[in-house]
């Protein structure tokens, strides 16, 4: 029997939820934790979630954070706190809301400049394709924008809570996974790296 998960760390991710407002950024995290709908929120309260979840047998603590506001809205202080916290990023639009889809790339540029040299753990979520009659950016659009910035994209509904929501988030937290682990890996070869550094000065020392 596996038991990495019950005898490891758990592994942390800290994920944070950001979009413009009214694309459904609480709906969306709402449902995906307690498989529920809530029809009405407070655009300027943030909220922070805590959930479990086990991915390839590692146990996995996520950190939701569901931001207020949009980009531009609150101090810049604020937001940059919000990206160095935070290990991935989901990134939601409606598709009802062409400004909100646009805002997407200003959220990744922001995030660039903010995580490098890092480069961003993060995955682009459509909302709101229950309103498929009002929809003004299609799939395609959606699909072609996530393939410019390089990263995962779910289309779904937080009101009629298909499974893809949680796919997201799932595969966020596989993005942050991955890599932290090539992270730890870095550290471990540096860290050898200068112990054989350090040792092989002393060789040096002994026999000069």
């Amino acid at each position: 029997m596996n038991r990495r998960g019950s005898d490891c760390k758990a592994t942390e991710a800290k994920i944070v939820v950001s979009g413009k407002m009214g694309v459904g950024k609480s709906a969306l995290v709402v449902r995906y934790l307690t498989k529920r709908f809530i029809w009405e929120y407070d655009p300027t309260l943030e909220s922070t979630y805590r959930h479990q979840i086990t991915i390839e047998d590692d146990v996995m603590n996520m950190e939701i954070l569901d931001t207020a506001g949009q980009l531009g809205e609150d101090s810049t202080n604020q937001w940059e706190g919000h990206v160095r916290w935070g290990d991935g990023f989901l990134l939601v639009y409606s598709v009802d809301d062409r400004e909100s889809f646009e805002n997407i790339a200003q959220l990744k540029n922001f995030l660039d400049d903010i995580k490098k040299p890092r480069n961003v753990s993060m995955v682009m979520m459509a909302n709101k394709t229950d309103l498929e009659r009002e929809r003004v950016v299609s799939t395609d659009e959606g699909e072609k924008l996530a393939q410019t910035l390089a990263c995962a994209y779910y289309e779904g509904s937080a009101l009629l809570g298909d499974g893809v929501i949680g796919e997201a988030f799932e595969e966020l937290c596989r993005e942050v996974r991955r890599r932290k682990m090539m992270e730890g890996k870095q550290r471990r070869r540096s860290s050898s790296q200068q112990v054989k550094q350090a040792f092989n000065r002393v060789l040096t020392k002994i026999y000069s």
